[in-house]
């Protein structure tokens, strides 16, 4: 029986980026703002695409509140869980191809891979981390069933941590991403300036 459902975009924007020190959605890796270069990529493999932010993030001068699709936390408490529960609150029959907003090396081919290889029957999809061999909850795809489940942990008092949530489930297909280097994560000025080394090394190829 073909599965139909939907499969969105959802950028987590709504971090306070404190070690980065600066917006990490506003960084130009790419020569545009972070958050419309990966905006750009999700729209190839994810059909609409919306992004996750705080509340006061709509009216704050931010530089994706003009963007038409938003999804503002919707529940209390911090962190990418409350994106993830604000988005499935929202659309509860959507599968979303989530995105945390500081991937600097992040690109299509890895995005493509995650889709085609996307079992609708698991709680979601994820590459596995290269840094500590676990799942990868901000570069996944998240079926309605994983959503429910990340949500009623979080309201009953559990962990709030995605990747716990995750690993909790037990059904989660993980991936061996060929690109590995594409999942680092930049949260500090350090990992920044590495970053834009990475990208122009990538660039000079």
């Amino acid at each position: 029986m073909p599965d139909n459902t939907p499969l969105k975009g959802l950028l987590l924007c709504g971090g306070y980026s404190s070690r980065m020190q600066e917006d990490k959605s506003r960084i130009a890796y790419h020569g545009m703002p972070q958050w419309e270069y990966l905006v750009s990529l999700l729209q190839q493999v994810a059909g609409e695409v919306y992004i996750s932010c705080r509340p006061d993030q709509l009216n704050a001068g931010e530089g994706f509140s003009s963007y038409p699709h938003l999804i503002p936390d919707s529940v209390e408490g911090g962190g990418p869980a409350v994106g993830l529960i604000s988005a499935h609150r929202q659309e509860p029959g959507t599968a979303w191809l989530v995105l945390a907003c500081d991937l600097p090396l992040i690109s299509l081919q890895s995005l493509q891979l995650l889709v085609r290889e996307r079992d609708s029957a698991c709680t979601a999809t994820s590459f596995i981390s290269p840094f500590n061999q676990l799942p990868e909850p901000l570069i996944a795809i998240w079926e309605p069933a994983g959503l429910a489940a990340l949500e009623a942990s979080v309201l009953s008092g559990g962990p709030k941590c995605p990747r716990k949530s995750m690993l909790a489930g037990g059904n989660v297909k993980v991936l061996e991403n060929p690109w590995p280097q594409e999942q680092f994560n930049a949260n500090t000025p350090e990992e920044k300036a590495e970053a834009v080394l990475m990208a122009r090394g990538r660039k000079e190829l």
